[in-house]
């Protein structure tokens, strides 16, 4: 799967967690599933605990993430200057 198809399972919508980023429109949190995985949870077990759930709505929220540390890098080298 692509980054593009992977960025598109994650999804915002005012009336699931005041517009918190979320896995498929479910009330999954990616915040949620990175403090998971940070905890030790491994994706596996996430997919155990949460049925919907698929290995790449995993890897899209971890390429959230990742995409989120770079713009805050970014962000932060131009306040410097």
């Amino acid at each position: 799967m692509g980054d593009r198809e992977l960025r598109k399972r994650i999804t915002r919508n005012p009336d699931i967690y005041s517009g918190k980023p979320v896995v498929r429109g479910h009330r999954l949190a990616v915040q949620h599933v990175l403090e998971m995985l940070a905890a030790g949870d491994t994706a596996e077990s996430l997919i155990e605990e949460y049925a919907w759930l698929e290995f790449d709505d995993i890897r899209a929220c971890l390429d959230y993430a990742e995409r989120a540390v770079h713009v805050l890098w970014r962000h932060s080298r131009r306040t410097k200057r």
